[in-house]
């Protein structure tokens, strides 16, 4: 395995664990805030928080799972599409990957000897780059991607869970609440960060998205509660 493979792997699954977890807060807090403005019973909400946590879970580690094989079947069915131009086509690929270098600001000269030189060194990985984005044998693994998930979405359940049930009833849902928006800018913060994104402006819409949906469970739980 390639180094360049065993980096692309260990992002997928960091990135996997942290959206399992962000999931898992925002998910279960809502249930449980929810929940706690129908009723006060403690039981009641921690069953409630628990039957979303397990639906999730389940949920995540299919969904994964599903997204993860199906970009892999994508680029396989890619590479055999462009196995295949190049066996029939080849004069049509090579301008196609000589125009894109121009597009690029290259001169016409230049752009006839790079495509040259890289289309002998291997034409289907140039072309597969230049065409579809993307580098031969790099597939993520389904697998870890959804194990990744499968842990980190009931362990990011847990802080509401034990939070709204453990505290003082007059306690309960402010603290939660502020508990489950702390957790949810570090997990939005750590997200933008590995995608590459404007880490706070990822921040303050994870943290938004957390009091929309706490605020509309609550107010939900308590018109069922009343």
């Amino acid at each position: 395995m390639t180094i360049g493979k065993d980096l692309a792997q260990r992002n997928n699954v960091i990135r996997a664990a942290v959206m399992g977890a962000n999931d898992g807060i925002l998910s279960v807090s809502g249930i449980v805030i929810g929940v706690a403005g129908a009723t006060t019973d403690s039981f009641a909400i921690f069953i409630a928080g628990f039957a979303g946590a397990l639906a999730g879970t389940v949920s995540m580690a299919m969904g994964e799972y599903v997204s993860v094989h199906s970009e892999n079947d994508a680029q396989i069915k890619a590479v055999a599409t462009q196995k295949a131009a190049l066996a029939n086509h080849y004069e049509q690929e090579f301008d196609f990957v000589k125009r894109q270098y121009m597009t690029q600001g290259i001169s016409a000269d230049l752009a006839q000897t790079a495509t040259a030189e890289l289309m002998a060194r291997d034409s289907l990985e140039t072309t597969i780059r230049e065409r579809y984005g993307f580098t031969q044998h790099h597939e993520i693994s389904a697998l870890a991607a959804a194990l990744a998930s499968m842990i980190s979405f009931p362990l990011g359940s847990l802080l509401p869970m034990l939070a709204i049930t453990l505290l003082p009833v007059h306690l309960r849902i402010p603290a939660t609440a502020l508990a489950v928006l702390v957790a949810l800018a570090i997990t939005g913060f750590s997200a933008a960060h590995l995608s590459g994104a404007n880490e706070y402006k990822a921040t303050g819409r994870n943290v938004i998205a957390g009091i929309f949906t706490m605020i509309v469970t609550y107010f939900v739980g308590t018109l069922i509660g009343a």
